[in-house]
């Protein structure tokens, strides 16, 4: 018996070549075939084990998946459109290597099944390597904050200077952000970490299969529980793209600021030259386009989780054709996540802080507004009083073009006799200092952060929690 390809059934009138070519996904799902293979090699030695076909079969099959693996490998493998993807093209192949033993692989087996066990393959490694790629970046944020742990910058709300941080803080801000998105990956790899196959196309299978055995074969944790749900479900996928298009968003949030911080206007910081590029006409320019890109690939990870979400909301059960539609997104997703996390790593490393020019921004524009009304409320004046009481100092010292540290005592005798010489002891340094709080910006308590961050990295590695 030959196999005859794209899976024809009661049909006696071959597929128009139009509609041969549009159902097609080879282009796409060729990347699956290391899954695809695993997952054939996996059922083909359970078949044997539950006597559905002999151990002999079940060796020519093996032997076969094996070396068709290595012909892919070695880019021997002539993958045919007509034969509409990858795993037709596989199991053409294995006829045309071991003859009619070839069709017995199918048995108690559904392409439906065998596609949601290659994504979910596909997808369990595709997550680890994501954590990864955010742990190897949060180690270089926190090299880099290290570097800066003494560096003032000004913090901002509305992008308006509101008060000095350390630089540091602010770093740490965004390894906060990219220790939830390793939790969220996390979280999606418990729900993805599930055997489909055995689910057949929809119903089941009426053989006796052993899907425990396939789960430890192919290192699953658990087995589907509903056939149906198991062959239509995609909700890993979505899960992996709403967790990698909020990862973007950071990534992007940083990128954002890296922008700013190396343009003349801030000054903060100098990217290196290996991460930017010129302009075509202007020989000065020096532009943060890799930053500028990252911010750009954002848009493509949202679009690719709303495909999928709009996929998805109207299916009804079980296998529909639309879900061929899963791949391309989510393998664009993949490997825009994966490129972004490791370009930046590289970026951030090699970032120079112009630590004179953050100093100085942080202590102009007012930024001791804040240390002035709690200086007042100390001395015994309440909160909304001194708010008031340093509005008007601010709307003086603009006024004046000065800055607060520039008024007279008699200046801020004007406004309140509560102020004495020691008013002037209100610095930057003793701005930042102030923050004790757990969570804030004073260097003793952004030391302790890296440090946890730290210990946190390192419990990771070590399999335990910190």
């Amino acid at each position: 018996m030959k196999n005859k390809g794209i899976l024809r059934g009661i049909f006696g009138k071959p597929l128009h070549p139009l509609a041969q070519a549009y159902v097609a996904s080879i282009p796409v799902d060729s990347r699956l075939y290391r899954h695809d293979i695993t997952g054939s090699i996996a059922h083909a030695k359970m078949l044997a084990k539950q006597k559905i076909i002999s151990e002999e079969e079940a060796d020519l099959i093996v032997n076969g998946l094996i070396s068709i693996g290595e012909e892919i490998e070695h880019g021997k493998f002539n993958s045919k459109p007509e034969l509409e993807d990858i795993h037709m093209n596989v199991e053409a192949r294995l006829f045309e290597k071991i003859g009619d033993v070839a069709g017995k692989l199918h048995t108690a087996r559904s392409r439906n099944d065998q596609v949601a066990l290659d994504l979910r393959l596909f997808l369990k490694e595709a997550i680890l390597e994501t954590i990864d790629r955010l742990k190897n970046f949060q180690k270089i944020l926190i090299t880099f904050a290290e570097a800066n742990q003494k560096v003032i910058i000004p913090g901002y709300t509305h992008l308006q200077r509101a008060q000095p941080v350390l630089l540091a803080h602010h770093i740490l801000a965004y390894f906060e952000m990219f220790q939830r998105d390793k939790e969220r990956f996390r979280d999606c790899l418990k729900r993805t970490d599930v055997l489909p196959l055995g689910s057949g196309a929809l119903a089941g299978v009426p053989y006796s299969v052993d899907r425990d055995f396939l789960a430890r074969e192919l290192g699953f944790a658990v087995v589907s529980a509903n056939s149906m749900d198991a062959v239509s479900d995609r909700d890993f996928v979505i899960e992996y793209e709403a967790a990698a298009a909020i990862a973007m968003m950071h990534l992007s949030r940083l990128a954002e600021e890296l922008i700013l911080w190396s343009s003349a206007e801030f000054g903060f910081i100098e990217i290196d030259e290996a991460f930017t590029t010129g302009s075509s006409i202007m020989p000065q320019k020096k532009n943060p386009d890799l930053a500028e890109l990252v911010r750009g690939k954002t848009g493509r990870v949202y679009g690719n989780l709303m495909a999928i979400l709009t996929v998805m909301k109207a299916l009804p059960l079980t296998y529909n054709r639309d879900l061929q539609e899963d791949k391309a997104g989510l393998f664009s997703t993949v490997d825009i996540l994966g490129t972004s996390l490791e370009v930046f790593t590289e970026m951030v490393r090699t970032l120079k802080v112009n630590s004179g020019r953050t100093y100085e921004a942080a202590g102009t524009g007012h930024t001791l507004a804040t240390d002035l009304a709690d200086y007042l409320v100390k001395k015994g004046v309440s909160f909304r009083q001194a708010y008031d009481i340093v509005g008007e100092i601010v709307k003086y010292a603009i006024s004046k073009g000065k800055s607060l540290s520039e008024l007279s005592l008699e200046e801020y005798y004007r406004f309140s006799p509560t102020f004495a010489e020691d008013v002037y002891s209100i610095t930057v340094e003793t701005s930042v200092v102030a923050r004790k709080v757990y969570g804030g910006t004073a260097p003793e308590q952004v030391s302790e952060a890296l440090s946890r961050a730290k210990r946190l990295l390192e419990s990771e590695v070590e399999g335990r929690s910190d």
